[in-house]
């Protein structure tokens, strides 16, 4: 855990959050600024940086992309959009790696 992460807090349960889904490896939860009617970021427990820092980490890697797949099984959801912001350049801020997870509504490509 980073002391001055954001998510870490919520993840501890220090900071209050709308978790709508949680497994042994992550949580989801409801992004404060949501961009569809569904709009979750699966985080996992552990703290990585970015896409690129959790890459290094098989494991969870995998955990957090299983995340993703649990929170849209008990969604029912079968068709989303996943988006990994690596980077304050694109978006990123929150330097916790964390998937948002958008539904609800179409989506044109390119996105935007």
């Amino acid at each position: 855990m980073a002391d001055d992460c954001l998510f870490c807090k919520i993840v501890a349960g220090d900071v209050p959050s709308t978790k709508v889904y949680e497994d042994e490896h992550t949580i989801a939860f409801q992004d404060i600024n949501p961009q569809a009617p569904t709009h979750v970021l699966v985080v996992p427990r552990e703290h990585h940086t970015d896409v690129a820092d959790v890459a290094r980490d098989p494991h969870t890697a995998a955990a957090l992309l299983a995340g993703v797949r649990g929170f849209a099984a008990q969604q029912g959801l079968t068709d989303f959009r996943t988006v990994f912001n690596t980077g304050a350049g694109v978006g990123q801020t929150v330097f916790h790696v964390h998937a948002h997870v958008l539904a609800g509504r179409p989506f044109g490509w390119p996105p935007g």
